[in-house]
């Protein structure tokens, strides 16, 4: 399904004029605005995408091209604004449901940007649900999804591109989320609240990805832990999806577990025969805190031929460690309090159906911040062998019944 952009027939508030340096052809080597910009309606169409009217554009700065432009349904006019993590933001004068955003990149099809999109009830407090790149190859309207979340303000934040660090967006909306039911339905009177199994044959069951390109966060027929399919994640040296530290090909699942809540978390991992021995960090599951940088507060890692659990982020504190197996499939059941109060928040871990780490009162948040779930790998980027992971099964509930497979016998540490 198409949808062409709406003109907006009204004036927008604008915030955010800062004057500055025009963005030349000779930084860019663009053609100035207008020329070669042709508007055709095929580039002003959002495939996938019913869009939502946006009533108002702020952004960080601009160069004398100012947010409204994006709003026009002119190709040839353009949001510009020098610096990586420049954003533009956008007020639907309401809360919506939001399920992607669609962007027509000034000088698309010369560059890929890096970009992540976060949402807002208020314009103060904002979630990410979205980060990853344009594909370079169009000026035309690329449209971007993620599970449905109710917000009032979109934020897109633009962290470079393959020419420079210059953020230029010609077109955007925000895409209304999708009505129907998520493909995977817990049983009925379960605990369960997420089921990430793969089984719908797509990564649709996650909020969003961060991969270099779709290979890297595949699914697969074989191996299998459970069902149909399984994700086989693999890393490269140079794999930098959102231009930050380390080499990463991870999804993202928007937990956001309320302090003092309780959940078990079920999955299974399998490290392939080829999986590198290095002594430094290599993450295959985190729980990261919403801040945008420092290590995650809860991280499984491997690092060497050892297996961690680390709380606590950089350098935190080891609960757990165990031998790295390869070719065999480890099933894990993590039991969690979610705190930033050491005496409130506890962990607690089974694998292979053996409690290998008794209830242990530790922090699991960081003050102030809720944690999201990101599964892959995530590794040091002066590793250059490629490593694959491969995760399968994985299930949130708040019931330590409702994660055990019908085979499950735990046993005593």
């Amino acid at each position: 399904m198409k949808k062409t952009f709406l003109l907006v027939g009204t004036l927008l508030g604008i915030g955010s004029a800062a004057c500055g340096a025009y963005e030349p052809a000779t930084e860019t080597g663009e053609a100035p605005d207008g020329a070669g910009q042709a508007v055709a309606a095929e580039a002003l169409t959002a495939s996938n995408c019913t869009q939502l009217t946006a009533t108002a554009a702020i952004a960080s700065g601009n160069d004398g091209n100012l947010p409204a432009n994006t709003l026009d349904d002119q190709l040839a006019t353009r949001w510009s604004n020098l610096g990586k993590g420049s954003w533009i933001d956008y007020d639907l004068g309401a809360t919506k449901t939001v399920g992607g955003v669609t962007v027509a990149w000034h000088g698309g099809n010369t560059r890929a940007n890096t970009f992540a999109v976060s949402v807002s009830p208020d314009g103060i407090t904002y979630t990410p649900v979205y980060s990853g790149k344009s594909t370079g190859t169009t000026a035309a309207a690329e449209t971007y999804t993620f599970t449905p979340v109710s917000a009032r303000r979109v934020r897109i934040t633009v962290n470079g591109n393959t020419l420079n660090d210059w953020a230029s967006i010609a077109e955007a909306r925000a895409c209304a989320g999708a009505t129907t039911p998520p493909p995977t339905t817990p049983p009925t009177g379960s605990s369960v609240v997420w089921v990430g199994d793969f089984e719908t044959g797509s990564r649709s069951q996650w909020s969003s990805t961060q991969m270099v390109s779709a290979d890297r966060l595949a699914l697969v027929s074989s191996p299998l832990r459970q069902g149909r399919y399984a994700l086989k994640a693999t890393v490269k040296q140079g794999d930098d999806p959102i231009n930050a530290s380390g080499n990463r090909n991870e999804l993202v699942r928007m937990t956001r577990e309320p302090v003092g809540s309780e959940y078990y978390y079920r999955w299974s991992t399998m490290f392939d025969s080829t999986y590198p021995s290095a002594k430094t960090w290599q993450l295959f599951a985190q729980w990261h805190h919403d801040g945008n940088s420092g290590s995650p507060p809860v991280e499984f890692t491997v690092y060497g031929e050892e297996i961690r659990l680390n709380i606590g982020g950089n350098p935190g504190t080891i609960v757990w460690r165990t031998p790295l197996v390869r070719g065999q499939w480890m099933d894990f059941i993590f039991h969690v309090k979610w705190s930033p109060d050491s005496s409130v928040g506890f962990v607690e871990l089974y694998l292979n159906g053996k409690v290998v780490l008794p209830k242990r009162n530790i922090a699991t948040q960081f003050p102030g911040m809720l944690n999201y779930l990101k599964v892959g790998l995530y590794r040091n980027d002066t590793i250059s062998q490629v490593g694959i992971v491969y995760h399968d099964g994985w299930t949130m509930a708040r019931k330590l019944e409702d994660v055990l497979s019908p085979t499950a016998v735990l046993t005593a540490p």
